[in-house]
């Protein structure tokens, strides 16, 4: 079917300073990872004509389609004029199975193909609206919608309980460490900064190691792949020799919290000088130190204390004076880091939930709205409607 019979292209245009409404969505709050608008902006923000949506309407980028930027409106308001406001004709689409369609590879693949310009390739409805796509019947939207929004809904939920676990990370660890009921204590107190390096007299040239840099911290905690060097060719800041139960702090940029712990150390590992590594005294206390280094605290910590524009750093130094506030008892201790421990791996968990439905999302989408999903979806019709024939032939006939 052609796309201008599947749904119409809303270009209600109002000037914001006009519009009766407190919401304007503009490219920027269109988020590539989700059907959803999780923030949004005031008209005041913005001059010039905008188009209007209304609650169930689908708000398209059409201004560089590759960015797959679309999402559902939940409420009234106004959006930018590189968008494009889409609503279901519903006779033909169903409202709840439009945004998957919009969202398919299918849909988004013609999209792209059809953008005109160069800097800004956009999207005219003309050119849109006489595009033709497989579209299956009314129920089968339904049944496919059902499934997809299932999915979503899993996905969504998750990504609330996220939020509200870091939120209680957070909280936790500014009513534990920062208590001033317990003693202030210097990071350099409560572990060595480890300065054991590789000597180039002493190393063999065919030593072998795996190294982490910066680049390797591919998110806060989490390491990726490591690559393996001998001593010989290994990058000349790979020095800093790692030990099991040490942390990591890259020293430049700490805003983007390139911290990671080593735990079960079954390989040698060597890191770069851009690190400050961290041996605490014991586990209870390694496990403390690291998520304090995740606390608004130390991050105001080392925004006051870095030097330098392009690459801001802080000093090994620098870190061994950040202080946390720990109990004198020991059991104290491992109850904090305990309880702390236990509300990250449960963020973890939720981080891997999310990872999973969120390839569970792809996997179903690929298998209902693509072309070949189409096409088995009528071959299998056909056939049933062969069999049918076959079995009842009078019936089909009078049908």
């Amino acid at each position: 079917m052609k796309f201008g019979d599947i749904a119409q292209n809303v270009a209600v245009r109002v000037d914001p300073a006009k519009a009766n409404t407190d919401i304007y969505v503009g490219l920027e709050h269109l988020d590539p990872s989700t059907l959803h608008l999780r923030q949004w902006g005031h008209p005041s923000d913005v001059t010039g004509q905008k188009l209007v949506f209304k609650k169930g309407d689908v708000i398209f980028g059409r201004r560089r389609a590759y960015q797959r930027k679309l999402a559902i409106a939940e409420f009234d308001g106004i959006c930018s004029a590189h968008a494009m406001v889409v609503r279901a004709k519903p006779k033909v689409i169903l409202p709840e199975y439009l945004p998957f369609f919009l969202q398919s590879d299918m849909f988004m693949k013609r999209a792209i193909e059809i953008s005109v310009g160069s800097l800004s390739p956009t999207i005219n409805w003309k050119t849109l609206c006489i595009q033709e796509f497989p579209l299956p019947p009314l129920e089968e939207q339904k049944r496919i919608a059902e499934i997809l929004w299932a999915a979503d809904n899993a996905f969504e939920y998750n990504i609330s309980l996220k939020q509200t676990a870091q939120k209680l990370y957070l909280a936790t660890i500014e009513h534990r460490l920062f208590d001033k009921a317990n003693k202030d204590v210097k990071v350099e107190e409560l572990a060595t900064i480890n300065s054991a390096t590789l000597s180039e007299s002493r190393t063999p040239p065919d030593y072998r190691f795996k190294y982490l840099d910066i680049g390797t911290v591919i998110a806060p905690k989490t390491i990726g792949e490591l690559s393996c060097y001998s001593f010989s060719d290994a990058p000349s800041r790979a020095r800093r020799v790692v030990e099991d139960h040490d942390i990591l702090l890259s020293t430049v940029r700490p805003n983007l919290k390139s911290f990671v712990r080593v735990e079960k150390l079954k390989e040698v590992i060597i890191a770069s000088t851009g690190f400050v590594v961290l041996s605490p005294k014991s586990r209870a206390i390694g496990s403390i130190l690291f998520h304090a280094f995740f606390s608004k605290r130390f991050e105001d910590f080392c925004e006051a204390r870095v030097t330098g524009t392009s690459y801001p750093a802080i000093s090994a130094k620098d870190i061994g004076e950040f202080k946390i506030c720990i109990s004198k008892n020991d059991e104290a201790v491992t109850a904090t880091a305990k309880a702390i421990d236990a509300i990250d791996e449960a963020i973890a968990n939720i981080d891997f939930n999310i990872s999973q439905l969120d390839a569970l999302k792809k996997v179903l989408a690929k298998k209902t709205l693509s072309e070949d999903a189409y096409a088995q979806q009528k071959g299998l019709l056909r056939r049933q409607t062969h069999l049918l024939q076959l079995l009842h032939p009078k019936r089909m006939a009078d049908e």
